[in-house]
């Protein structure tokens, strides 16, 4: 019997072994690329080859049914070659245009829409919300779902000014990351904490040297080991209810929604830059979140209408000034929105660019 491989347990898998041929073939050697229609990218290698990469809207967690329908589009209508965007997106790589078109019109027939190229609103990245994470406040993917409905016919297009990215997380550990616009769970009131649970289920020191603010400590509560929370330091994030679920920090009520806005990761004409807040307290109102989505739709309406040509989102606020974004947007400026906060401004790193 032939020994097996070890696996290897750390960097991703090899690529190139789920390649298209014409890829590996002209890997690093592409001349020029165009879109000849939203979704669709034509690559044209110095060889001469030409590669079709058709992009279709997918969500992020697909049940086992959805992935055999997409495969099997991609064996009819494609060359059975696939990949995944960043973003979720299922992408059909072809070298024959003359399938180009029945690829896109059967993968509209089943449902998945063809963009998310270009200056559109791409895939929403998302958290895991409740399938998998332990801690979430609300279910990600179903803002996704609620918010990518109403923006379908920005995803199908090339109509904004730049390419807008959206996030949202289910915490405020904010795992889901900056974006143009992103949308974050925010806990408005400290952890209720189940005493007589403590001592049986928590680790208390982990629980303790989990808190980034050192608002938990040891205490005897009832004759029993448990813990206790200074409501002054505390800052609501429910970075302790993972190891410790007796600190239940969802609540129906005081678990709210808020919207960020100016964020971006790249770094091709300016340097990232951090989301910031714009509006709170919005409704966590599952299961289609009216509130939060009518809020990202005025946005976008206002900065489609407003900004110049290649303004990401975070360009054009900054162009225009704070104060007219919530004119424009008619969102009220309160004093939750002043970003007075100093720690490491001064020496905080913001950019890939090396500095000495």
């Amino acid at each position: 019997m032939a020994e097996m491989r070890p696996p290897i347990e750390s960097g991703v898998p090899d690529p190139f072994q789920y390649m298209h041929p014409a890829m590996r073939r002209n890997y690093g050697q592409w001349k020029w690329h165009d879109r000849p229609r939203p979704g669709v990218l034509h690559h044209v290698a110095e060889s001469g080859d030409e590669v079709w990469s058709v992009r279709a809207g997918t969500q992020r967690q697909m049940d086992l049914y959805t992935i055999r329908k997409l495969c099997d589009i991609g064996d009819a209508y494609g060359e059975g070659y696939v990949h995944f965007t960043i973003r979720s997106n299922i992408e059909y790589i072809l070298t024959d245009k003359n399938k180009v078109a029945p690829l896109i019109e059967k993968l509209q027939a089943e449902g998945f829409p063809v963009g998310g190229t270009g200056n559109s609103v791409t895939m929403i990245a998302h958290t895991q919300g409740w399938l998998h994470c332990d801690i979430p406040g609300t279910d990600a993917s179903g803002v996704v779902k609620a918010l990518m409905d109403e923006l379908h016919a920005e995803f199908v297009r090339e109509e904004m000014p730049n390419r807008v990215h959206i996030t949202t997380s289910c915490c405020q550990i904010n795992c889901g990351g900056q974006g143009d616009i992103a949308i974050n769970i925010q806990h408005t009131k400290p952890p209720k904490i189940n005493h007589d649970l403590v001592a049986n289920v928590c680790e208390r020191p982990t629980v303790v040297a989990r808190c980034p603010v050192a608002a938990i400590r040891p205490a005897m509560v009832n004759g029993k080991p448990s813990l206790e929370v200074d409501e002054k330091k505390c800052i609501c994030c429910g970075a302790c209810y993972p190891p410790c679920p007796p600190m239940q920090i969802n609540d129906p009520e005081h678990s709210k929604l808020s919207i960020w806005v100016g964020g971006k990761n790249s770094n091709a004409r300016g340097k990232p830059q951090f989301h910031k807040l714009v509006a709170a307290g919005i409704p966590n109102n599952p299961p289609r979140w009216p509130e939060a989505a009518a809020i990202v739709k005025k946005i976008l309406q206002v900065y489609k209408k407003d900004a110049k040509d290649w303004e990401r989102l975070a360009d054009w606020v900054e162009r225009i000034g704070w104060p007219r974004f919530f004119e424009l947007t008619e969102l009220p400026f309160t004093k939750f929105h002043i970003d007075n906060w100093r720690g490491a401004r001064e020496s905080l790193n913001a950019s890939t660019h090396i500095r000495f």
